[in-house]
C-alpha cells in the first residue's frame, strides 16, 4: 500500500502545480484584460464622472483654472466658481487635477454632450455678456460675442471693432458674473 500512498501524493503534488500554473495564467490574463479595458477609457468619460466636483484644470495659454466642473461635453467643459465661468475647449486642456477615479461609459452620456463649444458660445452671445477670450498663444480679448459660425466667433471689442476669432485657437472663454 505504500506505493499507492506515494502515487496519490505524486498526483496531489501534480494537481497542486497545475492549479498554481492556472492561477498564474489567470492573473496575467486579468491584468492584460484590465489594461485593454482601461485603454478604452476616454478623458471625457473621466470628466463625466467628475461633474459637480471641484477641479483644477490647466489650460494651454491660460494656466490653472480652479472651480467646480459644472458641465462636460465631448469637445468642451465648463468650470465655474468665484463669480466666473470658464468655457474650455478640450483641445486646450493640458491637465486635470481632482478628477474622479471612475469613468462614465459613453452609452450613459446625455445627448447634450454632443453639443459643441459653439452652442455654449451662442448662449453667451444671446445674453450679450462681456467676456474675456483667451487664445492658445496667451492673447486675451475683452469682447462681446455677437454671432457664432461653424469655425469662428464674431465679437465686438470695447472700441466697437469687429473681430473674428478662430475657434480652434480659443483656449478658454471667461465670463464673469455681474454685480
Amino acid at each position: 500500500m505504500a506505493w499507492e500512498d506515494e502515487l496519490f501524493a505524486l498526483l496531489d503534488d501534480l494537481e497542486g502545480q497545475a492549479e498554481a500554473a492556472f492561477a498564474d495564467e489567470r492573473d496575467v490574463e486579468l491584468v492584460d484584460r484590465s489594461r485593454a479595458e482601461y485603454a478604452a477609457v476616454s478623458l471625457t468619460g473621466r470628466l463625466m464622472a467628475t461633474a459637480g466636483q471641484p477641479v483644477e484644470v490647466h489650460v494651454r495659454g491660460v494656466g490653472p483654472v480652479r472651480g467646480t466642473l459644472a458641465r462636460v461635453a465631448r469637445s468642451w467643459c465648463l468650470v465655474s466658481g468665484h463669480g466666473q465661468e470658464w468655457f474650455v475647449p478640450r483641445h486646450a486642456l493640458v491637465a486635470v487635477g481632482g478628477a474622479s477615479q471612475r469613468a462614465v461609459p459613453e452609452v450613459a452620456w446625455s445627448p447634450l454632450t454632443r453639443l459643441g463649444l459653439g452652442s455654449a458660445l451662442r448662449r453667451i452671445a444671446d445674453a450679450g455678456d462681456r467676456c474675456l477670450v483667451h487664445t492658445l498663444d496667451g492673447e486675451r480679448y475683452e469682447v462681446v460675442l455677437r454671432r457664432v459660425g461653424a469655425d469662428f466667433v464674431e465679437a465686438v471689442t470695447g472700441d466697437r471693432r469687429s473681430l473674428l476669432l478662430v475657434l480652434e485657437t480659443v483656449a478658454a472663454v471667461q465670463r464673469r458674473e455681474e454685480g
